[in-house]
């Protein structure tokens, strides 16, 4: 039996269309039909009922289909456990957002490639909410993201976080003394998109000291977010590590807030029946970075952190 009639069956049965799959395995979707074709004539049963618009699994399709998981998963065991790692071919789409692109995305990449060189990092830079419809979606093989993912189907392992400061450009004088959120609120308060963790975080904390969400820009980029406050915009709360050159470079400077800004804290995540144990791996080069980083006190791990 052909294993990559197995793997094309189970993504146009998640997918539900001849055409997606055939674009997920980079193959025409003639070559997808005849693969399905054969694998039901070998097999002596129709896997999908057809119509002009779409596809669904048979009875036998459905059954079927945690099978072919298994088979997959235990090929990739198979390939990960026995495999020269130089030889190991594949992509995995890694789904991740601005925070860790500038902080710790470009040492995973470097590990990946050192030890896996012939794995391809397909990568997705999103917000955390697009990232995790991208998932759900199966089209990132996994996330790594301000979560956790709210589904049963994900599996979610906390990753960290990255320790939050308020900064602002030294022109604006908030430095060198006690504030409030009043104290700030006088210019913008810039943070993540609407949808946000931040966002939500921010709005609650301006709730509660009896103001109001006005001063809040919302500024879905972080490398625009931190050269406008460089450039006196406002303040913003972000993460140590990606502003920490311009600390040293004096652009930017810490403020001394009251209440303190959450840390910005990272799940990776990947659906539980994924069978390609080079998500796994990967996720595993990923954890290691985080406690690399940690060790130089620009990322704090959990101190129970579970690795799969």
């Amino acid at each position: 039996m052909n294993l990559r009639f197995i793997e094309t069956f189970l993504w146009v049965a998640r997918l539900g269309s001849f055409s997606a799959a055939a674009e997920k395995l980079a193959a025409t979707q003639a070559s997808v039909s005849h693969r399905i074709a054969t694998l039901e004539e070998e097999l002596g049963v129709s896997l999908f009922d057809r119509d002009s618009r779409s596809v669904t699994l048979t009875p036998a399709g459905r059954q079927a289909v945690p099978r072919a998981e298994e088979i997959m998963r235990a090929v990739g065991a198979f390939r990960i456990a026995i495999a020269d790692p130089e030889r190991l071919e594949g992509t995995v789409s890694l789904g991740t957002n601005d925070v860790v692109a500038h902080s710790l995305l470009s040492r995973i990449i470097t590990r990946v490639r050192q030890r896996f060189p012939g794995i391809v990092i397909d990568l997705q830079i999103e917000t955390s909410a697009a990232i995790a419809r991208g998932l759900m979606e199966r089209r990132v093989d996994f996330a790594l993201s301000m979560g956790p993912i709210g589904d049963s189907r994900v599996v979610n392992l906390d990753f960290g976080s990255f320790a939050s400061v308020w900064v602002a450009s030294p022109a604006l004088g908030f430095g060198g003394k006690p504030l409030t959120l009043r104290d700030i609120a006088t210019r913008s308060l810039m943070t993540f998109s609407r949808d946000s963790q931040p966002h939500r975080w921010l709005s609650r904390q301006l709730g509660e000291a009896g103001l109001d969400a006005k001063p809040i820009s919302n500024i879905n980029s972080l490398i625009t977010m931190v050269g406008l406050a460089a450039d006196g915009f406002g303040s913003a709360a972000l993460p140590h590590a990606v502003v920490s050159e311009h600390l040293t470079a004096g652009t930017l400077e810490v403020l001394d807030v009251t209440p303190v800004f959450p840390a910005f804290p990272h799940h990776v995540s990947y659906l539980e029946l994924n069978e390609s144990p080079l998500v796994k791996a990967v996720a595993a080069i990923a954890f290691e970075t985080a406690e690399e980083a940690a060790r130089e006190g620009m990322f704090v791990m959990p101190a129970d952190a579970a690795r799969q």
